[in-house]
Order: structure tokens, then C-alpha cells, then sequence
């Protein structure tokens, strides 16, 4: 009889912390290690509703295609998380037993990792009895947690996750450190927790390349019209820039960002023009007004797309501040800045020690 896969149980403390990240770059390391891997994620919470009432999670669509995991080592969404589940589950239209359904997760044969994402906190399922310490607690699964670094008040979140979740908490990883504060994370924070009964697995500096967000994302977000260069939506925004400012006052304020996407009236010529001899990735123009022939000319000539919206410049900023704030890991060039810091800052070995895993037997 097969013995069955060892789980391990991925949560954060907030959603967009970097969970997908650590998965991402975790699996990698396992496959490379030999090791047969299997990955769910009970909550769809990233849903594509392209075909109606087939709801996919594009997360785990992502995972899959992008570890080459084999269809019977993804595991089924258990639950779509929208307004008509949490509808039918508050008016006891759905009195489904979904711990039950997760017993699926814990016993797939032929692997010897199942990784299980969580939702997006860890309050977030609750009322499905799919939240991550309801999860851990009924399959008696470990956990590890990943939690962005603000600042050192980091302590207080996992601190009330290790309240929370016990001795099933196997360790945590922190998250986009600035450079400035990584070395009080290492010498204060890090013995700190570890003092707390907290192990910490990694811990993982700021990367602007992460915090991007693709040219072609900012068109979806927008609702943008591509005015020229459509094929360089794949480019990287790293910064946002409002272009509001004399044109002297403006060149100088874009020389010092990098890689930006700058907002500006579509009759600013002169702002628009110092933009596209900057490093800019695109030009985003409000008022939906159509920029000279000259303007067009010269983006054509460097690449550099640009889109008009029919916003404001308030509303403009404010969708993109957001696309910032709730950036993914769907490009390519990020999978690979992910998997090679996860490689060089998180503790592979140590998490295979305490899982009881043996990397040599398994190959």
C-alpha cells in the first residue's frame, strides 16, 4: 500500500503578502531536490468567469502550467469564494461539510509534498470552516506563514498567528524588507520570534521588479485604448508619475524614476515629449484627447506604448496605485526573480529537516 503524501499548509497574515511567491519559489526548490510535488488551493479567490457558472482560479492555473505539474497532482477548487457562495452559505441554502471534502487534499498518491494555499488571510474562509487554522486544525496539517514587512510591528501579526495557530505554526517567512531595515530583521526581529517559539524560514528583501505591474495589466485595470506599440505590453512598470508641471520642472522630476508609466492631459505635448526621453515604459493620457502626430512618431520609434483613458487623472492614479497594491506573479521575468531569491533567502533545507523529509531518498 503507497504510503501517503506528507502536506504542508501555506497561509499569510494579509492578502497580497507574498503567498503565491513563496509557493512558487518553494516548489521549485522541492522539484529541483527530486522531490514529487502536488498543489491545491481550497478557496478560489482569483476567479476567471469566462465561461458562465465554470468560475477558474487563475492562480492555480498559473501554478500548474508554471511548475508543469501533471493534471493528477492539481488539486480541485473546493469552493469558488464570490457573493453567490457566501450568499447560499448565510441563507443555508449550502450546509456542505467542505472539511470534509478537504480530507481529497491530504491523500493523493505517488507525491511526497501536497502543498496547500490558504485564502487570503487568515480569517478568510471561516465561514466555509476552510479558514487556515480551521484547515490546520482538522487535518492536523503544519503550517507556514508569510507576512509582509511594514515594519517592526510585523512582530504583533505573528504573534497573534502563533496565538492562533499553536504548534502548527512550522515557521514564517518575512517579506519585502527594505535594504535600511534588514539588518534590525536580522540581529532583532529574528531572535525576537525565535525567542516566541517562531521559526523564521527566510526572510526576503524588496524587489521592484516584484511590485510591477506589466504594461498590459494597466490597460485591463484602465480600460485603456492602446494608441501605438501593442506589442509592448509586456514592458514593466516599477513607478508611477504625474505629469502636471512646467516642462523644465517635469523633465527633471522624471529623470529621477525609473521605469515609470506617467499620467498626463492629452494636450500636454511638452510634458509628453519629456517623458518619452526618460525611462519611461508607458504614457498614460487623460481627457481623451488624441496626442500629435509628432508625439506617436517618436513612441513608436523607442517602444514606448501609449494608452488613452477616459478618466480623470485623480480616478487614473488611483486604479493604478491599486494595480500596484495588489500586484501577481503572472510574468515570466517575475518567476524567475522569485525563484532565484527564494533560493539564495529561504531555509529549504531546514523546512525538509522539520517536515521529516528526505530529499536524497526520494530521487
Amino acid at each position: 500500500m503507497p504510503k501517503s503524501a506528507k502536506s504542508l499548509l501555506i497561509g499569510s497574515s494579509e492578502a497580497y503578502s507574498g503567498k503565491s511567491a513563496l509557493i512558487l519559489g518553494m516548489a521549485h526548490q522541492l522539484q529541483q531536490k527530486g522531490l514529487k510535488i502536488a498543489y491545491g488551493k481550497p478557496i478560489g479567490t482569483c476567479l476567471s468567469e469566462n465561461v458562465p457558472n465554470q468560475p477558474i482560479e487563475e492562480d492555480v492555473q498559473f501554478m500548474a502550467q508554471t511548475l508543469n505539474l501533471p493534471d493528477e497532482r492539481v488539486l480541485p477548487m473546493l469552493l469558488p469564494l464570490n457573493e453567490a457562495t457566501i450568499c447560499r452559505r448565510i441563507t443555508g441554502s449550502d450546509t456542505t461539510n467542505y472539511q470534509q471534502r478537504l480530507q481529497s487534499y491530504t491523500t493523493p498518491t505517488g507525491v511526497d509534498l501536497v502543498l496547500i494555499e490558504g485564502a487570503g488571510t487568515l480569517e478568510e474562509g471561516k465561514l466555509f470552516d476552510l479558514a487556515v487554522p480551521q484547515m490546520a486544525q482538522a487535518l492536523d496539517l503544519p503550517v507556514v506563514l508569510v507576512s509582509r514587512f511594514r515594519s517592526a510591528l510585523v512582530v504583533d501579526s505573528l504573534l497573534a498567528a502563533k496565538a492562533r495557530l499553536g504548534d502548527q505554526l512550522m515557521g514564517v517567512l518575512i517579506n519585502d524588507i527594505p535594504p535600511d531595515q534588514m539588518a534590525i530583521v536580522e540581529s532583532q526581529i529574528q531572535p525576537f520570534l525565535l525567542r516566541h517559539g517562531i521559526e523564521v524560514l527566510g526572510l526576503l528583501p524588496s524587489n521592484d521588479l516584484l511590485r510591477s505591474v506589466s504594461v498590459g495589466e494597466l490597460v485591463h485595470q484602465l480600460g485603456a485604448e492602446v494608441l501605438c506599440r501593442p506589442d509592448r505590453l509586456d514592458l514593466m512598470v516599477e513607478s508611477l508619475k504625474i505629469g502636471a508641471m512646467n516642462v523644465n520642472s517635469a523633465l527633471e522630476y522624471f529623470r529621477k524614476g525609473r521605469n515609470m508609466a506617467i499620467v498626463t492631459g492629452g494636450d500636454r505635448a511638452d510634458i509628453q515629449l519629456a517623458a518619452l526621453e526618460t525611462s519611461t515604459q508607458c504614457l498614460i493620457l487623460t481627457g481623451h484627447m488624441p496626442p500629435s502626430p509628432t508625439i506617436l512618431s517618436r513612441a513608436e520609434d523607442l517602444e514606448i506604448p501609449i494608452l488613452s483613458v477616459d478618466l480623470d487623472t485623480l480616478t487614473t492614479v488611483e486604479i493604478v496605485d491599486r494595480a500596484f497594491g495588489q500586484v501577481r506573479l503572472h510574468e515570466p521575468i517575475k518567476v524567475q526573480a522569485i525563484q532565484q531569491m527564494m533560493a539564495k533567502h529561504f531555509k529549504i533545507d531546514q523546512l525538509l529537516t522539520m517536515l521529516g523529509l528526505d530529499p536524497v531518498a526520494t530521487v
